[in-house]
Parts: C-alpha cells; structure tokens; sequence
C-alpha cells in the first residue's frame, strides 16, 4: 500500500488527528476484529489470529522508520482516546496525485459525526497541499459510509460488478 504523508497534526473542534504510533496497534486490531462479515476476509483477522497486535506494532514501526504514516491515528479531546484512522492512501488506484480518503472507526465511536469530521479534515489539508482530486471507494451495502463520504462532497462516478460474494464497490471522487 503507497502511503500520502500528511505531515504533522491536524485538529478540529472534537478531534487531533495524528501519526500513529505502537501504542495505538491494540486499537487498530479491534477495529480489525469489529468488521462486518460483509467485508472480504483479507481485511479481516484470520483463523490463525493474525493480524495480532505485535503485526500492526510492527507495521507502525515500519511506517515511521519509512516514509511515514499516511492515515492519522483520530483522537477524542475530551476522553483522549484513540477511536480509529483517517488519511489518504494510494492503495486503490495506485496514484498518489489522486489519492484515495480511508477512514475507519470503532463501532463504539460511530454515529457521532467523527469521520465526517475527521475527513473534513483530511480533505481541507489535501486540497491545501495542491491535491486537485479524492477519490474513495465503499461496498454498496456501507450506507453509513456512503453518507459520509456524500457530506464530504465525494459523489459516485461508477460502479464495479461484484467479482465476489462481497458485493459492488462504489467508486466516489471528489474535486478540490
């Protein structure tokens, strides 16, 4: 996965939007561990367990001693806990100059306003940093997602034919 660097920190009324580091890794495997059935079993953790905690510290690890993180770990301000991630990747479409907005939240942390939040973000960095295009895709069937990404002013270009028990993806963009 090609990573965007957003350097530094980006903070919103509610929210700091920051790099990620190990302490985070138990966090980010319970966001593995809360996903839909619905999403394939590559994003899911497998009947071995993995990926353990120690497999995402070791991915963070990684990331900083490279390029760095393109997805912000997202922090409450007020309960100072981490709830989950918002960045932009190329992992998609493979281009860094059109890179793609993922964001992932805690089930515990949903239906408040935070990844509209957070993406708006992300989102008004990009388009400072010289970015002229977003793009995400989202199962169909992610209707909480889908109306995020539609209040962020992402709108829906097409459609891929599911090639999986999975679904249909939607293909959003959005231009800044």
């Amino acid at each position: 996965m090609s990573l965007v660097r957003i350097p530094g920190t980006l903070e919103t009324d509610r929210l700091i939007l920051r790099q990620p580091g190990v302490a985070e890794a138990a966090v980010y495997r319970q966001l593995w561990s809360e996903r839909d059935q619905r999403v394939p079993t590559h994003r899911r953790i497998n009947v071995e367990g993995r990926p353990t905690v120690e497999d995402i510290a070791e991915q963070i690890r990684a990331e900083d001693e490279g390029s760095g993180a393109g997805l912000l770990t997202v922090e409450r301000k007020s309960e100072c806990d981490v709830i989950g991630y918002c960045g932009l990747t190329a992992h998609g479409n493979g281009f860094l100059e059109e890179p793609e907005l993922a964001y992932e939240l805690l089930r515990a942390a949903q239906g408040s306003g935070y990844a509209t939040e957070a993406g708006r973000a992300v989102v008004a960095w990009a388009g400072e940093a010289g970015y002229r295009r977003l793009w995400a895709g989202v199962w169909d069937w992610n209707v909480a997602s889908r109306r995020v990404l539609e209040k962020l002013g992402f709108r829906e270009v097409s459609r891929a034919q599911p090639s999986s028990i999975y679904g249909h993806t939607v293909l959003t963009v959005r231009d800044l």
